[in-house]
């Protein structure tokens, strides 16, 4: 079944880039990315999904805008997003892709203004050519909404790395959904969920291969018989 097999070598080796090339994703490969993304699930087929690509000069202005409002502690989240509600195992494993993370990056624990140019980063995109936004239509009630963008979200992401490219998606930029907003002209009554920096990761660089551990099948599903 080479089906089935493509998709299994293409769902485990999809990484989260955090450090991409500077070269264009051409349009006619970012459409059939997005050709496949079209065909993700969606409660009564509603695709409450609405997405909004900055490239070039407005993706240069956006990271501007949002560089500028973190300045200024301008934080406009659509939603609550706090790290300090995690707790037990959830928490441990925040904790683990943080510090697996800043070891790739070569970043002390203790290195506090390392840290935080890292954390930064996401507002410049990771230095990738593309990020996609993702917004949700006020169709129902909002975590069904949620739901169905973030199946949108992982098709998107999936369609990248079979293409060749890579993607990272980002709940941080979802704290600066009011600047997204108003640099690109979008509808208010769309609420921002995250978004999905995109474009070929920089080969060799550790923080785009370091592996992270995913919960065996035992400890997230129960089975009833």
């Amino acid at each position: 079944m080479p089906e089935t097999r493509l998709f299994h070598d293409v769902v485990r080796s999809r990484r989260s880039a955090r450090s991409f090339l500077p070269d264009p994703v051409s349009d006619a490969l970012l459409r059939a990315v997005l050709d496949d993304a079209r065909y993700a699930p969606s409660n009564s087929n509603v695709q409450p999904w609405v997405v909004h690509i900055a490239s070039g000069a407005t993706r240069d202005k956006l990271s501007q805008a949002m560089l500028a409002a973190a300045a200024e502690e301008r934080f406009t989240p659509d939603f609550p997003f706090n790290y300090d509600d995690l707790y037990g195992v959830y928490r441990q494993r925040q904790q683990a892709q943080g510090a697996a993370y800043f070891q790739a990056a070569g970043i002390a624990r203790d290195a506090a203004e390392q840290r935080r140019f890292a954390i930064m980063r996401n507002l410049e995109f990771f230095g990738a050519p593309s990020v996609a936004l993702l917004f949700m239509a006020p169709v129902y009630e909002t975590v069904r909404v949620a739901g169905d963008v973030g199946m949108y979200g992982q098709t998107f992401l999936l369609s990248l790395a079979a293409h060749g490219l890579a993607g990272v998606p980002q709940t941080l930029l979802s704290l600066f959904a009011g600047t997204a907003r108003e640099v690109l002209g979008v509808d208010p009554a769309l609420k921002m969920l995250f978004g999905i920096s995109f474009g070929y990761r920089e080969p060799g660089n550790p923080v785009n291969t370091f592996a992270l551990d995913k919960a065996p099948i035992s400890e997230t599903v129960t089975f009833h018989r």
